[in-house]
């Protein structure tokens, strides 16, 4: 493995587990805000209804099609809707509270925190996400790695959201690295593989499910942080 000395980090579903962090605040949710006595069955058929949702959202947010500020409406609106739960009160109420609630859930995918401190001393290291910037700051000050990384660049401060090369450009100039001595990691084969590979840059896929995901032509792949954490301490 190549010497590399910048590591571009994703967020979502890399670093900080989105997975269990939303299912986490989902099921709070259900009880808190009583929603069997509205019409949904329980906490897992919201979870399932609302990740597939989701999904969609943000595949049409990231083409463009819609703003984030519809997304972050109609993936509750559309979800409650699914169980016959109509009006605009009971969506509006989930999104805020999950919205503020969610971010500041600290659980990080398995290995992650032994692998940054291990680069830490010999690696700089950053994060390229899509998202706003506040969100992201508070899911890694929640965490508890906000300050490892010296550059933290979202879409929202770049203007374009990956898989454009601009974000990654604006990237590697703001941490004074070129695309030849870095790495980037992250878990989705479009915005993140494929992204990176665009400007130069090789790439880590983190796989959790093999089995299940495309084939993306990656530099690597991982599927746990520990065989990521070997890899680059052996070059």
């Amino acid at each position: 493995m190549k010497k590399y000395r910048h590591i571009f980090f994703d967020l979502d579903h890399t670093l900080w587990d989105l997975r269990t962090n939303s299912r986490e605040t989902l099921h709070e949710l259900f009880i808190e805000l009583d929603l069997e006595r509205s019409g949904v069955p329980d906490a897992d058929a919201l979870i399932t209804v609302y990740e597939d949702i989701n999904a969609d959202l943000w595949r049409r947010y990231e083409a463009g099609r819609i703003p984030k500020e519809v997304l972050r409406v109609l993936r509750f609106r559309n979800t409650l809707m699914s169980f016959g739960v109509t009006g605009s009160r009971s969506a509006e109420r989930l999104a805020h509270e999950f919205l503020e609630r969610c971010p500041r859930k600290g659980r990080l995918n398995p290995g992650v925190l032994a692998l940054l401190d291990a680069l830490i001393p010999h690696h700089a290291l950053h994060v390229i996400t899509n998202g706003s910037l506040e969100v992201q700051q508070v899911k890694l000050r929640s965490s508890g790695i906000s300050d490892l990384f010296q550059v933290v660049l979202t879409s929202e401060q770049a203007a374009a959201a990956k898989p454009d090369p601009r974000i990654f450009h604006k990237a590697l100039d703001l941490a004074g690295a070129s695309a030849g001595e870095s790495l980037m990691v992250g878990d989705d084969p479009r915005n993140d593989i494929e992204g990176a590979r665009g400007v130069g840059m090789d790439q880590a896929h983190y796989v959790v499910a093999p089995e299940e995901s495309p084939a993306s032509g990656s530099t690597y792949r991982f599927a746990h942080f520990d065989e990521l954490r070997d890899l680059l301490q052996r070059s």
